[in-house]
């Protein structure tokens, strides 16, 4: 069974020009791309992968509408609604909503190291404001804090709340959340290595980074596996392991940008601080990507 959302999400950075401009047709060519050549059933613009960090808020409605436009009704349409401050995500969060996207993904707070009281509140304030469904994104990594089990069973009881986007790296984890959830609430691998076995627990599918890269492998990988071939589903995922890591090598999405250029999918430089793949890794990526098949 494949999840409300579909089997396979790309976090879609965002692309921009030469000035550090977001540019908007190249994210629409990049997310036709995606959908119609790479096996992704939806997109997140606008995620961390997206640098939602450094968008404005103009920026960020302007970039999902286009891809939404772009898209059309072929892929599912996710917003990055998140942010450290709760009236800044409920406010993203009311606009996703006003724009008509499927979904909004929203990311624990980072830096302030809220209690899971204060996770509760920021949550609900989020679900209040809400009119479409929202996937929550518990990456203790980033945000430093993670969703403990009890408060994520409780948001999950909530009709907003649809899925969670796991990417704690922790299998048993993840079983349990599957196990405890309610009926309708789904788990979503938010590593890409993690992903074959998040599904042998219960997850749905993948919201990925790598997908950009290994769309079509990391697809099929998935279909394999819901239709019962776990040896061919095993296959893909030792060798794509590979380039799961070299994604990894340094702070996302400074390797999937030097990775679709070598795709002849010119992305642009990250904006500050992040900085772009040095001439070493890019190599490194490139060596990854020929032995893997994708080059």
């Amino acid at each position: 069974m494949g999840g409300r959302f579909g089997d396979l999400i790309t976090a879609m950075v965002t692309p921009f020009d030469k000035e550090g401009k977001v540019d908007y047709p190249r994210a629409q060519q990049l997310a036709s791309w995606l959908v119609d050549e790479r096996g992704s059933d939806g997109v997140v613009v606008a995620g961390s992968t997206g640098e939602a960090s450094t968008l404005n808020d103009e920026e960020q409605r302007e970039l999902w509408l286009a891809v939404k436009e772009a898209v059309g009704d072929r892929a599912i349409v996710i917003g990055g609604t998140g942010s450290n401050d709760t009236e800044h995500a409920v406010k993203l969060t009311k606009l996703a909503s006003q724009d008509g996207l499927d979904a909004a993904l929203t990311v624990t707070p980072y830096y302030n190291k809220p209690p899971q009281a204060g996770l509760l509140a920021h949550f609900k304030a989020i679900a209040a404001a809400s009119r479409i469904p929202v996937i929550l994104y518990d990456i203790p990594g980033r945000s430093v804090v993670k969703i403990a089990h009890e408060t994520l069973m409780e948001l999950a009881q909530m009709e907003t709340f649809v899925a969670v986007k796991d990417a704690c790296g922790n299998a048993q984890g993840a079983a349990r959340v599957v196990a405890d959830s309610p009926e309708g609430f789904e788990v979503y691998s938010g590593n890409d290595g993690d992903t074959l076995p998040w599904l042998s627990v219960g997850a749905v599918g993948v919201i990925a980074v790598a997908s950009q890269v290994v769309g079509p492998q990391m697809a099929d990988m998935i279909r394999r596996f819901k239709a019962g071939d776990v040896r061919g589903a095993t296959d893909i995922h030792l060798k794509m392991m590979p380039v799961f890591d070299v994604m990894g090598m340094t702070t996302n999405p400074i390797p999937v940008r030097a990775a679709l250029g070598l795709l002849g999918q010119e992305v642009g430089s990250p904006r500050l601080p992040l900085v772009p793949a040095t001439d070493e890794q890019v190599d490194m990526i490139k060596r990854v990507l020929q032995t893997a098949g994708v080059l």
